[in-house]
């Protein structure tokens, strides 16, 4: 008697969502081109190309959500090429331009950096569906790029010799590495529906933000990944304060607003 059963079960065919994971893919190309243009001593096309993978990396999330395409493929995926665009690539970058001179301090510099963003995406992945979306838990990974891109670029702009900057370079690299590893909050702007209508002051804002940017790329773009670096230590800071003042108030109210606690 045959065992074989009538309707052998069929293999499920599984596959991902090509329009996201093109993006994610165009990011990770970008991150490799910095490397490689970096060996060759091409730093500001590497510097640019980080910037690039910044733009498709924030194009390959909305298009996610916005075509409901988003999976648990795309988010391994967009972490993978996050490492290499915004950890690897910045570090490598970094290392080549100005952290050289420097040494055994230059290289661990830079790994130093590069095993920040690998903890930074991790805790991240952990995190996904828990946290609050309208704040990011440390400084992404993105931004913390922008900051040693943007000091390259403008850097090769000047035309200033990195290892003269090598000082710099490894105090920024640092300090991007902890604020990403920490626990300070900054603004994700994930709540922008850019499906919702604005106002129209709104689209003249965004025009005046491109000639901005026009007008100097290099010195534009690192100012706002400076800025929005800061940032969060003042938004941490001033949520602490409020937090204080709201207990205080608490306090007082629950003591009948006499400070010894009694009815005046």
């Amino acid at each position: 008697m045959s065992t074989t059963p009538a309707h052998p079960p069929t293999k499920s065919r599984r596959g991902i969502y090509l329009l996201p994971n093109l993006f994610t893919t165009a990011a990770l190309f970008a991150g490799f081109f910095a490397i490689i243009s970096a060996m060759e001593g091409r730093f500001s096309q590497a510097a640019i190309a980080i910037f690039v993978a910044m733009i498709l990396d924030g194009i390959d999330g909305r298009v996610a959500r916005m075509t409901n395409t988003q999976s648990a493929f795309g988010a391994q995926y967009d972490s993978l090429s996050d490492m290499v665009a915004f950890g690897v690539a910045p570090a490598l970058i970094a290392y080549l331009w100005a952290l050289a001179p420097l040494g055994t301090l230059g290289w661990v510099g830079a790994f130093f950096y590069t095993a920040a963003v690998a903890l930074r995406l991790a805790r991240f992945n952990t995190q996904v569906g828990i946290a609050d979306k309208r704040y990011f838990q440390g400084l992404a990974s993105p931004a913390a790029a922008a900051l040693i891109a943007g000091l390259i670029w403008v850097g090769e702009v000047y035309e200033v010799e990195g290892a003269s900057l090598a000082a710099l370079v490894f105090a920024i690299a640092v300090l991007a590495a902890v604020l990403m590893v920490s626990n300070i909050r900054y603004h994700s702007f994930k709540e922008l529906n850019l499906r919702e209508r604005v106002p129209f002051v709104a689209l003249m804002i965004i025009v005046l933000l491109f000639v901005l940017v026009s007008l100097g790329p290099p010195q534009v773009l690192f100012g706002a990944a400076l800025i929005y670096a800061l940032s969060g230590p003042v938004l941490t800071l001033s949520q602490i304060r409020r937090r204080r003042a709201q207990r205080k108030v608490a306090g007082l109210a629950g003591d009948g607003g006499s400070p010894r606690g009694k009815p005046g």
